[in-house]
Protein backbone atom coordinates (compact mmCIF):
# COMPACT_ATOMS: atom_id res chain seq x y z
CA UNK A 1 0.00 0.00 0.00
CA UNK A 2 1.54 3.72 -0.91
CA UNK A 3 2.08 5.97 1.80
CA UNK A 4 -0.75 8.06 2.13
CA UNK A 5 1.26 11.54 2.37
CA UNK A 6 1.65 10.84 -0.92
CA UNK A 7 -1.37 11.92 -2.00
CA UNK A 8 -3.16 15.35 -2.77
CA UNK A 9 -6.53 13.05 -1.54
CA UNK A 10 -7.22 9.80 0.69
CA UNK A 11 -10.51 9.26 -1.27
CA UNK A 12 -12.37 10.92 -4.23
CA UNK A 13 -16.06 10.21 -5.85
CA UNK A 14 -15.54 10.17 -9.73
CA UNK A 15 -18.81 11.13 -11.23
CA UNK A 16 -21.09 12.26 -14.07
CA UNK A 17 -23.73 14.26 -13.64
CA UNK A 18 -27.00 15.24 -15.41
CA UNK A 19 -29.16 18.15 -13.92
CA UNK A 20 -29.03 17.11 -10.12
CA UNK A 21 -29.03 20.43 -8.96
CA UNK A 22 -31.48 20.00 -6.80
CA UNK A 23 -29.52 17.37 -4.69
CA UNK A 24 -25.83 18.22 -5.68
CA UNK A 25 -25.46 20.12 -2.53
CA UNK A 26 -26.76 17.35 0.05
CA UNK A 27 -24.88 14.33 -1.66
CA UNK A 28 -21.62 16.39 -1.73
CA UNK A 29 -21.98 17.70 2.18
CA UNK A 30 -22.91 13.92 3.03
CA UNK A 31 -19.86 12.94 1.75
CA UNK A 32 -17.45 15.16 2.91
CA UNK A 33 -18.86 14.77 6.61
CA UNK A 34 -18.31 10.52 6.11
CA UNK A 35 -14.69 11.19 4.66
CA UNK A 36 -14.52 12.21 1.56
CA UNK A 37 -12.14 14.86 0.52
CA UNK A 38 -12.40 15.57 -3.28
CA UNK A 39 -14.89 15.36 -5.92
CA UNK A 40 -13.91 14.87 -9.72
CA UNK A 41 -17.17 15.72 -10.93
CA UNK A 42 -18.30 15.37 -15.11
CA UNK A 43 -21.46 17.57 -16.54
CA UNK A 44 -23.16 16.02 -19.32
CA UNK A 45 -24.97 18.87 -20.64
CA UNK A 46 -26.72 20.01 -17.73
CA UNK A 47 -28.17 23.21 -19.13
CA UNK A 48 -27.68 26.33 -17.42
CA UNK A 49 -31.10 27.75 -17.95
CA UNK A 50 -32.79 24.70 -15.57
CA UNK A 51 -35.96 25.77 -14.03
CA UNK A 52 -34.20 24.38 -10.89
CA UNK A 53 -31.50 25.10 -9.32
CA UNK A 54 -28.06 24.38 -12.00
CA UNK A 55 -25.35 22.11 -11.18
CA UNK A 56 -22.54 24.52 -11.65
CA UNK A 57 -24.15 27.11 -9.72
CA UNK A 58 -24.40 24.68 -6.44
CA UNK A 59 -20.61 23.23 -6.34
CA UNK A 60 -18.98 26.64 -7.33
CA UNK A 61 -18.42 27.19 -4.07
CA UNK A 62 -17.15 23.63 -3.75
CA UNK A 63 -14.34 24.17 -6.36
CA UNK A 64 -13.17 27.99 -5.27
CA UNK A 65 -12.31 25.95 -1.95
CA UNK A 66 -10.73 23.40 -3.59
CA UNK A 67 -12.91 20.60 -3.05
CA UNK A 68 -14.75 19.50 -6.72
CA UNK A 69 -12.49 19.71 -9.86
CA UNK A 70 -15.68 20.46 -12.22
CA UNK A 71 -15.71 19.79 -16.07
CA UNK A 72 -17.99 19.96 -19.22
CA UNK A 73 -18.47 16.84 -20.49
CA UNK A 74 -20.65 16.76 -23.02
CA UNK A 75 -22.08 13.89 -25.54
CA UNK A 76 -23.67 10.88 -25.62
CA UNK A 77 -23.14 7.04 -23.11
CA UNK A 78 -20.32 9.26 -21.78
CA UNK A 79 -20.33 7.92 -18.25
CA UNK A 80 -17.22 5.55 -18.84
CA UNK A 81 -14.90 8.44 -20.68
CA UNK A 82 -15.44 10.20 -17.61
CA UNK A 83 -14.30 7.15 -15.60
CA UNK A 84 -11.30 6.59 -17.48
CA UNK A 85 -10.38 10.32 -17.84
CA UNK A 86 -10.54 10.68 -14.35
CA UNK A 87 -8.42 7.73 -13.63
CA UNK A 88 -6.02 8.77 -16.42
CA UNK A 89 -5.17 12.42 -14.96
CA UNK A 90 -5.80 11.77 -11.66
CA UNK A 91 -4.89 8.73 -10.35
CA UNK A 92 -1.73 9.67 -8.66
CA UNK A 93 -3.56 12.39 -6.84
CA UNK A 94 -6.08 10.20 -5.11
CA UNK A 95 -5.21 7.60 -2.90
CA UNK A 96 -8.62 5.90 -3.60
CA UNK A 97 -11.57 6.47 -6.04
CA UNK A 98 -15.20 5.75 -5.31
CA UNK A 99 -17.05 5.57 -8.83
CA UNK A 100 -20.77 6.16 -7.96
CA UNK A 101 -23.61 8.72 -8.90
CA UNK A 102 -25.52 11.68 -7.80
CA UNK A 103 -28.01 9.38 -6.19
CA UNK A 104 -25.77 6.49 -4.09
CA UNK A 105 -24.50 7.44 -0.76
CA UNK A 106 -21.74 5.50 1.06
CA UNK A 107 -22.69 4.04 3.90
CA UNK A 108 -20.39 2.99 6.63
CA UNK A 109 -22.19 0.99 9.03
CA UNK A 110 -21.49 1.45 12.56
CA UNK A 111 -21.81 -0.47 15.80
CA UNK A 112 -24.76 2.01 17.65
CA UNK A 113 -23.53 1.34 21.10
CA UNK A 114 -20.13 2.97 20.90
CA UNK A 115 -20.86 4.19 17.01
CA UNK A 116 -17.44 2.71 15.69
CA UNK A 117 -16.48 3.99 13.01
CA UNK A 118 -18.29 7.14 13.40
CA UNK A 119 -16.06 9.02 15.34
CA UNK A 120 -12.95 7.48 13.56
CA UNK A 121 -11.81 7.70 10.08
CA UNK A 122 -15.11 7.25 8.30
CA UNK A 123 -14.90 5.96 4.77
CA UNK A 124 -11.51 5.17 4.44
CA UNK A 125 -10.51 3.71 7.86
CA UNK A 126 -12.96 1.03 7.01
CA UNK A 127 -11.78 0.26 3.51
CA UNK A 128 -8.14 0.46 4.49
CA UNK A 129 -9.14 -2.19 7.03
CA UNK A 130 -10.90 -4.05 4.51
CA UNK A 131 -8.49 -4.02 1.70
CA UNK A 132 -4.87 -4.65 4.12
CA UNK A 133 -6.40 -8.21 4.22
CA UNK A 134 -5.24 -9.21 0.70
CA UNK A 135 -2.31 -7.72 -0.96
CA UNK A 136 -4.18 -8.46 -4.28
CA UNK A 137 -7.24 -6.56 -3.41
CA UNK A 138 -7.33 -3.70 -5.60
CA UNK A 139 -10.87 -2.42 -4.74
CA UNK A 140 -13.90 -2.73 -2.55
CA UNK A 141 -17.31 -3.95 -4.14
CA UNK A 142 -19.90 -2.33 -2.43
CA UNK A 143 -23.87 -3.69 -2.72
CA UNK A 144 -26.81 -1.21 -3.31
CA UNK A 145 -29.53 -0.99 -0.90
CA UNK A 146 -32.63 0.24 -2.95
CA UNK A 147 -34.64 2.74 -1.42
CA UNK A 148 -38.26 3.84 -2.40
CA UNK A 149 -40.66 6.57 -2.73
CA UNK A 150 -41.54 6.38 0.95
CA UNK A 151 -45.17 6.50 -0.95
CA UNK A 152 -44.65 10.20 -1.34
CA UNK A 153 -46.18 11.35 -4.90
CA UNK A 154 -44.89 15.04 -5.24
CA UNK A 155 -41.44 16.02 -4.80
CA UNK A 156 -40.30 18.38 -1.65
CA UNK A 157 -37.38 20.27 -1.84
CA UNK A 158 -37.78 21.78 1.55
CA UNK A 159 -35.98 18.47 2.98
CA UNK A 160 -33.09 16.27 2.04
CA UNK A 161 -33.39 13.03 0.23
CA UNK A 162 -32.02 11.36 3.60
CA UNK A 163 -34.99 12.23 5.27
CA UNK A 164 -37.48 11.69 2.97
CA UNK A 165 -36.79 8.41 1.81
CA UNK A 166 -36.79 5.89 4.94
CA UNK A 167 -37.88 2.92 3.41
CA UNK A 168 -35.86 0.15 1.09
CA UNK A 169 -36.05 -3.24 -0.22
CA UNK A 170 -34.85 -6.09 2.30
CA UNK A 171 -31.07 -6.04 2.20
CA UNK A 172 -31.34 -9.85 -0.20
CA UNK A 173 -33.72 -8.25 -2.23
CA UNK A 174 -33.04 -8.92 -5.63
CA UNK A 175 -34.81 -8.12 -9.77
CA UNK A 176 -34.20 -9.20 -13.25
CA UNK A 177 -31.69 -6.53 -14.33
CA UNK A 178 -31.39 -5.22 -11.19
CA UNK A 179 -30.72 -5.49 -7.16
CA UNK A 180 -29.28 -5.29 -4.55
CA UNK A 181 -27.12 -7.49 -5.43
CA UNK A 182 -25.55 -4.97 -8.15
CA UNK A 183 -22.53 -3.43 -6.68
CA UNK A 184 -20.49 -0.06 -7.36
CA UNK A 185 -16.61 -0.06 -7.07
CA UNK A 186 -13.95 1.94 -4.68
CA UNK A 187 -10.76 0.83 -5.58
CA UNK A 188 -6.99 1.89 -5.98
CA UNK A 189 -7.08 3.38 -9.71
CA UNK A 190 -3.65 3.11 -10.31
CA UNK A 191 -4.42 -0.40 -10.15
CA UNK A 192 -7.45 -0.19 -13.16
CA UNK A 193 -6.57 -1.12 -16.60
CA UNK A 194 -10.13 -0.09 -17.71
CA UNK A 195 -13.18 1.33 -16.83
CA UNK A 196 -15.75 -0.78 -19.33
CA UNK A 197 -18.84 -1.06 -17.09
CA UNK A 198 -20.33 1.17 -14.47
CA UNK A 199 -20.24 -1.12 -12.00
CA UNK A 200 -16.64 -2.26 -11.72
CA UNK A 201 -13.43 -1.78 -13.41
CA UNK A 202 -10.62 -4.21 -14.80
CA UNK A 203 -7.79 -4.25 -13.23
CA UNK A 204 -4.29 -5.32 -14.24
CA UNK A 205 -3.22 -8.70 -13.57
CA UNK A 206 -3.61 -10.78 -10.63
CA UNK A 207 -5.57 -7.50 -8.92
CA UNK A 208 -9.53 -7.58 -8.21
CA UNK A 209 -12.21 -6.49 -5.81
CA UNK A 210 -13.74 -8.22 -2.81
CA UNK A 211 -16.67 -7.56 -0.75
CA UNK A 212 -16.70 -6.77 2.69
CA UNK A 213 -16.68 -10.24 3.63
CA UNK A 214 -13.15 -10.64 1.79
CA UNK A 215 -14.66 -12.87 -1.05
CA UNK A 216 -13.37 -11.80 -4.77
CA UNK A 217 -16.11 -9.97 -6.78
CA UNK A 218 -14.82 -10.36 -10.27
CA UNK A 219 -18.51 -8.96 -12.08
CA UNK A 220 -20.79 -6.11 -11.42
CA UNK A 221 -23.13 -8.77 -8.82
CA UNK A 222 -22.15 -9.88 -5.52
CA UNK A 223 -24.23 -12.91 -3.90
CA UNK A 224 -24.61 -13.65 -1.27
CA UNK A 225 -25.42 -10.00 -0.50
CA UNK A 226 -23.26 -8.30 2.08
CA UNK A 227 -24.10 -5.09 4.04
CA UNK A 228 -23.20 -5.39 7.68
CA UNK A 229 -19.88 -3.40 7.35
CA UNK A 230 -20.52 -1.51 4.30
CA UNK A 231 -23.57 -0.75 1.62
CA UNK A 232 -24.32 1.97 -1.27
CA UNK A 233 -27.69 3.28 -0.33
CA UNK A 234 -29.23 3.73 -3.75
CA UNK A 235 -32.31 6.47 -3.88
CA UNK A 236 -33.06 5.33 -7.46
CA UNK A 237 -36.48 6.55 -7.70
CA UNK A 238 -37.66 9.43 -5.36
CA UNK A 239 -41.18 10.29 -6.05
CA UNK A 240 -42.80 9.53 -8.77
CA UNK A 241 -42.77 13.21 -9.78
CA UNK A 242 -39.04 12.89 -9.51
CA UNK A 243 -38.77 9.90 -11.75
CA UNK A 244 -40.92 11.42 -14.31
CA UNK A 245 -38.30 14.15 -14.58
CA UNK A 246 -35.67 11.60 -14.69
CA UNK A 247 -37.08 10.72 -17.88
CA UNK A 248 -37.27 13.44 -18.94
CA UNK A 249 -33.42 14.76 -18.59
CA UNK A 250 -32.01 11.60 -19.76
CA UNK A 251 -29.18 9.44 -18.98
CA UNK A 252 -25.46 9.62 -19.21
CA UNK A 253 -24.82 5.84 -19.53
CA UNK A 254 -27.69 5.07 -22.11
CA UNK A 255 -28.89 6.41 -24.99
CA UNK A 256 -32.57 5.62 -24.48
CA UNK A 257 -34.55 7.30 -21.84
CA UNK A 258 -35.34 5.25 -18.56
CA UNK A 259 -39.33 3.88 -19.03
CA UNK A 260 -41.80 4.62 -16.83
CA UNK A 261 -42.34 0.85 -15.37
CA UNK A 262 -38.60 1.19 -13.98
CA UNK A 263 -40.57 3.63 -11.18
CA UNK A 264 -42.79 0.59 -10.31
CA UNK A 265 -40.49 -1.92 -10.50
CA UNK A 266 -37.89 -0.46 -8.04
CA UNK A 267 -40.31 1.52 -5.83
CA UNK A 268 -39.45 -0.63 -2.88
CA UNK A 269 -41.00 0.54 0.58
CA UNK A 270 -40.98 -3.16 3.04
CA UNK A 271 -38.27 -1.74 5.74
CA UNK A 272 -37.50 1.29 6.96
CA UNK A 273 -33.74 2.62 7.76
CA UNK A 274 -32.96 5.69 8.92
CA UNK A 275 -29.39 4.25 10.29
CA UNK A 276 -27.57 6.75 7.38
CA UNK A 277 -29.34 9.66 9.24
CA UNK A 278 -27.65 8.63 12.42
CA UNK A 279 -24.67 8.14 10.54
CA UNK A 280 -24.67 11.71 9.33
CA UNK A 281 -25.47 13.42 12.26
CA UNK A 282 -23.07 11.52 14.50
CA UNK A 283 -20.38 12.67 11.75
CA UNK A 284 -20.84 15.90 11.69
CA UNK A 285 -20.53 16.28 15.57
CA UNK A 286 -16.96 15.08 14.86
CA UNK A 287 -16.24 16.85 11.34
CA UNK A 288 -13.25 18.51 10.51
CA UNK A 289 -13.02 19.85 7.06
CA UNK A 290 -10.30 18.13 4.35
CA UNK A 291 -6.56 20.15 4.75
CA UNK A 292 -5.11 19.92 1.55
CA UNK A 293 -1.30 18.56 1.72
CA UNK A 294 0.61 21.57 1.04
CA UNK A 295 4.25 21.68 -1.32
CA UNK A 296 6.36 21.04 1.73
CA UNK A 297 4.29 18.03 3.30
CA UNK A 298 5.04 16.53 -0.16
CA UNK A 299 8.29 17.20 -0.14
CA UNK A 300 8.44 15.32 3.32
CA UNK A 301 6.95 12.88 1.98
CA UNK A 302 9.06 12.35 -1.28
CA UNK A 303 12.18 12.38 1.51
CA UNK A 304 11.00 9.81 3.27
CA UNK A 305 9.74 7.38 0.33
CA UNK A 306 13.08 7.98 -1.80
CA UNK A 307 15.23 7.79 1.25
CA UNK A 308 15.44 3.70 0.79
CA UNK A 309 17.48 0.62 0.51
CA UNK A 310 14.53 -1.40 -0.98
CA UNK A 311 13.15 -1.14 -4.36
CA UNK A 312 11.63 -5.02 -4.81
CA UNK A 313 7.84 -4.62 -4.87
CA UNK A 314 7.56 -0.16 -4.72
CA UNK A 315 6.77 0.16 -8.80
CA UNK A 316 3.62 1.72 -7.93
CA UNK A 317 5.22 3.98 -4.77
CA UNK A 318 7.93 4.88 -6.99
CA UNK A 319 5.63 6.09 -9.96
CA UNK A 320 3.58 8.03 -7.80
CA UNK A 321 6.68 10.36 -6.37
CA UNK A 322 7.14 10.94 -9.97
CA UNK A 323 3.71 12.17 -10.74
CA UNK A 324 4.31 14.22 -7.08
CA UNK A 325 7.34 15.41 -8.14
CA UNK A 326 5.69 16.69 -11.66
CA UNK A 327 2.92 18.25 -9.90
CA UNK A 328 5.17 20.00 -7.40
CA UNK A 329 6.91 21.67 -10.78
CA UNK A 330 3.76 23.89 -11.32
CA UNK A 331 3.54 24.46 -7.70
CA UNK A 332 6.75 25.92 -6.42
CA UNK A 333 8.23 28.79 -8.16
CA UNK A 334 11.99 27.38 -7.96
CA UNK A 335 11.27 23.78 -9.48
CA UNK A 336 14.67 22.64 -8.56
CA UNK A 337 14.44 20.83 -6.00
CA UNK A 338 10.97 19.12 -7.66
CA UNK A 339 13.26 17.99 -10.62
CA UNK A 340 15.45 16.79 -8.24
CA UNK A 341 13.47 14.59 -6.76
CA UNK A 342 11.64 13.40 -9.92
CA UNK A 343 14.94 12.44 -11.29
CA UNK A 344 15.72 10.54 -8.06
CA UNK A 345 12.24 8.60 -8.24
CA UNK A 346 12.72 7.59 -11.83
CA UNK A 347 16.22 5.99 -10.40
CA UNK A 348 14.09 4.14 -8.12
CA UNK A 349 11.86 2.90 -10.65
CA UNK A 350 15.14 1.79 -12.04
CA UNK A 351 16.08 -0.53 -9.00
CA UNK A 352 12.93 -1.80 -8.87
CA UNK A 353 13.53 -3.86 -11.92
CA UNK A 354 16.72 -5.93 -10.13
CA UNK A 355 14.35 -7.52 -7.86
CA UNK A 356 11.27 -9.65 -8.82
CA UNK A 357 8.59 -7.45 -10.59
CA UNK A 358 4.64 -8.35 -10.89
CA UNK A 359 2.63 -8.61 -14.05
CA UNK A 360 0.47 -5.51 -12.82
CA UNK A 361 3.35 -3.33 -11.75
CA UNK A 362 4.83 -4.18 -15.24
CA UNK A 363 1.50 -3.20 -16.50
CA UNK A 364 1.45 0.02 -14.77
CA UNK A 365 4.72 0.64 -15.76
CA UNK A 366 4.27 0.36 -19.36
CA UNK A 367 0.98 2.89 -19.35
CA UNK A 368 3.09 5.24 -17.79
CA UNK A 369 6.50 5.00 -19.77
CA UNK A 370 5.61 7.17 -22.75
CA UNK A 371 5.07 9.87 -20.17
CA UNK A 372 8.46 8.86 -18.65
CA UNK A 373 10.13 8.98 -21.85
CA UNK A 374 9.59 12.74 -22.67
CA UNK A 375 11.74 13.78 -19.50
CA UNK A 376 15.06 15.38 -19.92
CA UNK A 377 16.78 12.98 -17.91
CA UNK A 378 19.78 10.78 -18.65
CA UNK A 379 17.85 7.65 -17.15
CA UNK A 380 14.94 7.36 -19.08
CA UNK A 381 17.36 6.07 -21.94
CA UNK A 382 17.17 3.24 -19.68
CA UNK A 383 14.04 2.99 -18.51
CA UNK A 384 13.57 2.93 -22.33
CA UNK A 385 14.74 -0.62 -22.61
CA UNK A 386 12.57 -1.41 -20.19
CA UNK A 387 9.30 -1.92 -21.58
CA UNK A 388 7.83 -5.32 -21.29
CA UNK A 389 5.60 -7.29 -23.15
Amino acid sequence: MVDKDLFLHDLSIVAILKCEGPYLKEWIDYHLLAGVDHFYLYDNESPDNQVEVAQAEIVKPYVEAGLVDYFPFPGIRMQMRAYNDAIKRFKFQSRYMSFTDADEFIYPKFNKIDLSPVVGEGIIGLVDEILSRDPNAAGLAMNWQFFGSNNLEKMDYSRGVLERFTRRAPNDWTSPGMGNNLIKTLANPRAINVYGHPHYPTYFNGLYSINESGSVVPIYSNKPITVEKIALNHYFTKTKEEFLKKIARGCASMPRPRPISEFYSFDRNEEFDDGILIYRDERAKVYQPPKPRSAEDLIKALEKNLSTDSYSGKMETFLTCRAVADYLKTKLKDDTQAKFYEEVALKAILKSFAGPVSTAEKELFNRELPELLKLPYPVVEELRKLKTD
